[in-house]
């Protein structure tokens, strides 16, 4: 009988492959049997589900109404509302009377006052302005001289109405009229514009 002598180091080698072998086998074996057991369980429970459900009874439904006859249909009354309608009447118009309007008495007459006519206050002499040329040549006349007294008694204008016939008889009669004073007339008491007119003669022999 031979011996061999035996390698140690190659036997531990193959050692270490035979045992890495072995873990690869039982981590696939593991994985296989987790996997099964996964699905499996869940194939149990969709299982469950299902026989539950199945097994559920629904639930009592209410009875049906009964089936209404479209042929035959029950008479509607109608009822009618009741309308009070109120109109409103109205009240006749009060009666006309014929409304006799007196006619106003009128105011009594205004008492009327006499108006005033002009005064004379003042009359120079009319002597005294004689014209020397109508003394020597004889003339005469009697000129109305036109006078405006407003009503403060002042003379406002002094004009010829009537003319003597000799202008410097005229002239004279002016200046005359020119230096006499008044007293302003009066309408219903009061001073008025008045213009009366006032002869003014001329005589040389007196008359």
């Amino acid at each position: 009988m031979s011996y061999y002598p035996t390698d140690s180091g190659h036997l531990s080698r193959r050692l270490v492959a035979f045992l890495a072998i072995i873990a690869v086998h039982a981590l696939v074996i593991w994985a296989f049997i987790s996997g099964f057991a996964n699905q499996g369980a869940r194939y149990v429970q969709t299982i469950l589900e299902t026989n539950i459900i199945q097994t559920e009874k629904p639930k009592d439904l209410p009875p049906p109404p009964p089936p209404v006859d479209l042929k035959e249909r029950p008479p509607v009354q109608m009822i009618a509302p009741e309308i009070n309608i109120t109109v409103p009447v109205e009240a006749p118009p009060p009666p006309i009377t014929n409304v006799t309007t007196q006619p106003q008495a009128p105011p009594p007459p205004r008492a009327i006052v006499p108006g005033t006519p002009v005064k004379i206050t003042f009359q120079p002499d009319v002597n005294d302005y004689y014209p020397e040329v109508s003394r020597r040549n004889n003339e005469e006349g009697r000129p109305v001289v036109k006078i405006c007294v407003n009503a403060t008694g002042k003379i406002d204008s002094v004009d010829i109405a009537t003319t003597s016939g000799h202008p410097l008889l005229d002239e004279a009669a002016l200046k005359v009229a020119k230096l006499m004073k008044f007293k302003a007339a009066t309408s219903e008491g009061r001073a008025v514009l008045s213009c009366p007119t006032l002869p003014v003669k001329f005589v040389l022999h007196g008359e």
